[in-house]
């Protein structure tokens, strides 16, 4: 028997350091040939390990979070035959690894962050699980101001009786939460919770264009009643056929259409280098919410689709982001960002730039106001566009004439498709 060391392979493009989000293995387990080991995230995106060699896992050479550079030892596998490092046999584990066992415990069994213990009573059931009680318990755990969630039962699958509430309200005020006669009490727990990962990405892209762009905002109101009876009738006469339009594609087109007017719009400042690139290409960064975190995949030459194939291709990037599966050529490479919160984009927002892009478009959500139209008023549907700009290289009244643009376009939808 031997050991082989697999060291943290070169992801390319240059990247010298990766940070490990997870492992798909432990120590002692086997591992078979091509079996994902781990996953490292680069600047863009997940990337999976997987083991060149079948055999046994002795040790974990990082803890979740942990930032390892390209060629560093990564994880240690005892392998049939001589292995590719010279070793002790495989029951001298501890042996034959011992920089990587303090990594092992830590990877394995994280100790939890020092904390003060809280006054709550810890019971079985799990955040969000409703207590199972009878009626007349929960008539008189509500007379008593007494939350169910917090009171431990002792019955059938956890069955809150009458004597478990006697016992819960006994223990008094200092020992549990809430307290008795009261729906309003006070809360001293904590949890720490580590950033890492594509979380960890999130706050680096943030902070560093905050930092490196001085942005600002301009916020103009559109009607977009005959867009939205537009998208009702092209989805009525071929949804079932082409698939259904959202709002996305009929707003990707109108910036397609409004920077040809502003090439400044669509472009990326190196400004270490001093260079702004304007292209012709628009590349769409759509900004999508996924359950790790915010993501940027990106619609490719968006000048060159129409309606469907741009919804199409938005609806497969999102899901690719959303399972973890979008590449890095589909996460880089945006020349001008769109970004959404649905339903929930409020009246105003204000949009943090895709640096080294210049422009982010926000979109904020639609609503129904009573405006006045020929001195009459009329129902009509209203939205915000929330967009933001890279001072050093787009003047105010350029980005105000760029949004007055999409204004014009998306209110009149028909010049959309008008050469």
């Amino acid at each position: 028997m031997g050991v082989h060391v697999i060291k943290m392979p070169d992801i390319g493009e240059g990247i010298a350091e990766v940070e490990l989000v997870a492992w798909r293995v432990k120590p002692g387990e086997p591992v078979a040939e091509d079996q994902v080991l781990a996953d490292v995230m680069t600047d863009k995106a997940t990337v999976e390990i997987p083991s060149p060699v079948a055999g046994t896992v002795l040790g974990l050479g990082g803890e979740i979070g942990q930032v390892m550079a390209v060629g560093s030892e990564l994880i240690r596998i005892e392998v049939e035959g001589a292995g590719n490092v010279k070793a002790a046999p495989a029951a001298t584990a501890k042996a034959a690894a011992p920089a990587a066992a303090p990594a092992i415990a830590a990877v394995t069994a994280p100790p939890p962050p020092p904390r003060e213990p809280a006054p709550i009573v810890q019971t079985a059931r799990q955040a969000g699980d409703k207590p199972i009680a009878s009626p007349a318990v929960r008539r008189r755990a509500w007379d008593l101001g007494v939350e169910l969630q917090f009171v431990p039962g002792s019955g059938a699958a956890g069955r809150v009786t009458h004597e478990d509430l006697d016992a819960y309200v006994a223990r008094g005020p200092s020992t549990r939460l809430p307290t008795a006669g009261t729906r309003y009490a006070e809360r001293d727990d904590e949890e720490a919770i580590p950033v890492i990962g594509l979380r960890r990405k999130i706050a680096q892209k943030m902070q560093e264009s905050k930092r490196r762009i001085p942005h600002f905002t301009y916020v103009e109101e559109i009607d977009v009643t005959e867009l939205e009876t537009l998208r009702t009738r092209l989805n009525a006469q071929w949804g079932a056929e082409r698939g259904r339009l959202t709002l996305l594609p009929l707003l990707a087109r109108a910036v397609v259409l409004a920077v040809r007017a502003f090439p400044q719009i669509n472009a990326r400042f190196d400004d270490e280098a001093g260079i702004v690139t304007r292209h012709g290409a628009v590349h769409n960064g759509i900004a999508t919410q996924t359950d790790a975190g915010l993501m940027v995949p990106v619609l490719r030459h968006a000048e060159a689709r129409d309606l469907w194939a741009s919804a199409a291709e938005i609806a497969r990037l999102a899901d690719a982001a959303r399972t973890s599966k979008a590449t890095r050529e589909e996460l880089g490479g945006s020349t001008i960002t769109i970004t959404s919160l649905g339903a929930l984009g409020g009246i105003v927002s204000t949009p943090v730039i895709n640096h080294p892009e210049v422009a982010i478009v926000g979109v904020n959500r639609i609503v129904e106001r009573p405006m006045m139209r020929g001195g009459v008023v009329v129902p009509r549907l209203m939205m915000n566009l929330s967009s933001s700009f890279d001072h050093r290289v787009v003047d105010g009244v350029h980005a105000a004439e760029f949004v007055q643009a999409l204004r014009g376009l998306l209110e009149c939808p028909a010049t959309l498709f008008v050469e």
